[in-house]
Parts: structure tokens; C-alpha cells; sequence
């Protein structure tokens, strides 16, 4: 980890914070109808592929047509997840006054309670990015993902967990807010209020979910139902896997910094800029890519401007990384393939024990070898 205050002198530090700053201040005050139209059609677009796709799983006995079904549900679910629900509930639309786009109101449709994941999200993990034991996303809590983390053998798993939260993320995302892993180390009890509150919003969210996808829609093409089933299934499934590898691309790759505590306390506001930039990484790609990924392929720009509709982040990414070659920061960048073949290495790193430190040889030492190899 490299300190944040050794990357720029302060000065350095509040000229870039004025600079972004200002980005802000510019997209903001340019808000307006596009931004409306633009999101209000993503939506119709949303639930028309969601209506095509369950109207053609009843035809779902014709191969073409289930899978065609499927995958038009895939996309359904995929944009409701990111270019809808993630931005929305990131309040990135308030300023509109909609109900429909309240950040307060909206539900989106994967297990997590929308209310649960305002709270870990928009304020823990977006106030204390990467964090170490603030920021609870640094692994989930069940991951091994950076080396300050103190090593235990049971990270030697670290591989299998992974893929099994890419299989089930949605799950997971809706399992990490009990935070499991504090209640295992007797941090945390499991009969503290705020997690009963969470928890009883968690059970019938879970249950809506699992009737509609499992039970409802089955039922409804009657002597389809298994396909049906199979449907839903593969469905989640493709989101679940898409919204892991997104996330983790634009979280772990290599190069991605954390920092401690101390290293953050007093922050100004340039030093939170500095933070998001060296804590994020981004994904390359084009239009439609941007927009399946709920443009988080621009994490870096997210994590600067959580709250900016996202459509906006490849409007101002090139600027964003014009300021870090300006001021000799890192922008981390690179394709799919890559950014995850990065996240996938140190996972298998991490899950290894660290290699033990060798101590240089004492001067006296080295002076005797240089005596025994002349003799």
C-alpha cells in the first residue's frame, strides 16, 4: 500500500480536487430531459424484453423459442439489475422527482431488499472505499482478495468460494449485509436489532422472488413447467454470473490499492477523489457492453461520482484520465478478458500463505562469505 499523502504534495492534492470538482459541477448543472428520456427507455426496454421473454417460454417446447426466451430474460434481468436498479437506488435520478425513479422507493428485482442494500452500498462501501475494515466489499467477507488481509488456512479455499458466489452472487449480495463473518469472530451478535430489522426484510423479499421465478411462472405454462423452470433458472444464472464479473472487474483487479484507516482519517475532500481513482479499475468495451455492465465498465468515474447518472461516465472518462496523466496517477484499464484473468490471479495468490520474508544477512556475515569464497 502506498499512502495516499505520498502520492501528491497537498497542494497537488487540492488543485485535482478542485478539478474534480468542477466535472461535477459541470454535468450536473447539464442534467435535464435526455437524461429522462434516456433512462425512462432503457426501462420500457427492460420490460419489454422481460414480456417477450416470458411469453416465449410458454412456447418453450419449441427449442428456438425457449431459448430465445432465455435469453431475452437474461437481458431483462441484467438491466434491471445494473443500468436500472444499481443507478437508481444510487439516487442518480432524484433530482428528476419521478416516484418511479426514487432512489427511496424502488425495488429492484434480485433478492437483496432495496433498503439492506442502500445501507452497505451507497453509504459503507461508497464512503469507505477499499478501506481495510471499513469497507466490507474488500473480499465480502469471505474472501482472501489483498495482501494486508492476515492469512488462515481457511483461504485455501478461496478459489472454490469464489466461483460458488459467482454461481449464486445474487445470494450472496443479499447474504453479505448479516455480516456473517463479524458474528463467527463474536464481533457482532445475531440478535442485534439492526440485523433482525434486516432480516425481516430479507425473508419475504426471498420468498417473492423464489414463488415468482419458481413457483408463478412455472405454473402459469402448466405442462411446460419444467422448462419453465429451467428458464428462470438460467436466466438468474446468466445475471448472476454477468453482475459477478463486473463487479469484481472493477474492484480487484491487479493494482488496485486499499489503505488503512489511519491513512484516511481527516480526509479531505482531493484526498477521497485520490482514493476512488486508485481503488477502482475500469473495463473496456463498446456502447451496448457500457450499458449491459450499468456503465460500472467506467468503476473508476462511479466511484467518483456515485450519484451522476451513469449514462454520463464515457462523456467525461477521457477527461477523468487526461487528470491523472496530468497529475502521474494510475488509470487502471483493459478489457474484460483481461481485468478478469487479473481478478482471477490473485485470487488463487491470496489464497495461498504468504511467502516468508528473508532478513538480509548480517554485515559481519557477508564479509565472512566474501572471505570463504576468496580462499
Amino acid at each position: 500500500m502506498t499512502g495516499l499523502q505520498d502520492r501528491l504534495t497537498p497542494e497537488q492534492i487540492e488543485a485535482f480536487g478542485r478539478e474534480m470538482d468542477a466535472i461535477r459541477q459541470r454535468i450536473v448543472a447539464d442534467l435535464g430531459q435526455d437524461d429522462v428520456d434516456y433512462i425512462m427507455n432503457v426501462i420500457r426496454t427492460q420490460r419489454g424484453l422481460e414480456v417477450a421473454g416470458r411469453a416465449l417460454l410458454f412456447a418453450g417446447f419449441f427449442p428456438p423459442a425457449w431459448l430465445a426466451g432465455v435469453g431475452a430474460l437474461s437481458l431483462a434481468k441484467i438491466l434491471d439489475n445494473m443500468e436500472i436498479g444499481h443507478n437508481v437506488m444510487h439516487g442518480q435520478y432524484d433530482w428528476t422527482r419521478i416516484p418511479e425513479l426514487s432512489s427511496q422507493k424502488f425495488e429492484w428485482d434480485t433478492m437483496a431488499p432495496a433498503e439492506n442494500w442502500r445501507h452497505s452500498h451507497n453509504y459503507i462501501h461508497h464512503t469507505f472505499t477499499n478501506v481495510l475494515d471499513k469497507d466490507r466489499d474488500i473480499g465480502y467477507g469471505i474472501l482472501r482478495i489483498d495482501p494486508a488481509q492476515k492469512w488462515h488456512p481457511y483461504y485455501l479455499g478461496n478459489p472454490v468460494y469464489a466461483t460458488v458466489l459467482a454461481f449464486i452472487f445474487q445470494w450472496g449480495v443479499m447474504l453479505h449485509d448479516l455480516e456473517f463473518d463479524r458474528i463467527v469472530r463474536g464481533e457482532r451478535k445475531w440478535s442485534d436489532p439492526e440485523l433482525k430489522q434486516m432480516r425481516a426484510r430479507m425473508a419475504p423479499k426471498a420468498v417473492k422472488q423464489v414463488g415468482k421465478d419458481y413457483v408463478l411462472f412455472p405454473l402459469l405454462t402448466g405442462p411446460l413447467a419444467p422448462l419453465t423452470f429451467l428458464g428462470n433458472a438460467t436466466a438468474n444464472l446468466t445475471r448472476n454470473l454477468w453482475a459477478f464479473a463486473i463487479i469484481f472487474c472493477g474492484h480487484f483487479p491487479s493494482d488496485v490499492e486499499s489503505f488503512t484507516e489511519e491513512e484516511t482519517e481527516n480526509e479531505s475532500r482531493g484526498q477521497w477523489y485520490l482514493r476512488q481513482i486508485l481503488g477502482s479499475a475500469n473495463i473496456t468495451g463498446g456502447p451496448l457492453f457500457h450499458i449491459l455492465s450499468g456503465n460500472l465498465s467506467h468503476q473508476i468515474e462511479h466511484h467518483l461520482f456515485p450519484d451522476i447518472p451513469a449514462r454520463r461516465y464515457p462523456q467525461i472518462a477521457a477527461e477523468v484520465r487526461a487528470i491523472c496523466e496530468k497529475y502521474g496517477l494510475p488509470y487502471n484499464t483493459g478489457p474484460l478478458r483481461k481485468q478478469l484473468w487479473s481478478v482471477a490471479k490473485k485470487i488463487v495468490k491470496f489464497a495461498l500463505p504468504p511467502k516468508p520474508q528473508r532478513s538480509a544477512p548480517e554485515p559481519d556475515t557477508l564479509a565472512r562469505d566474501k572471505v570463504s569464497r576468496a580462499a
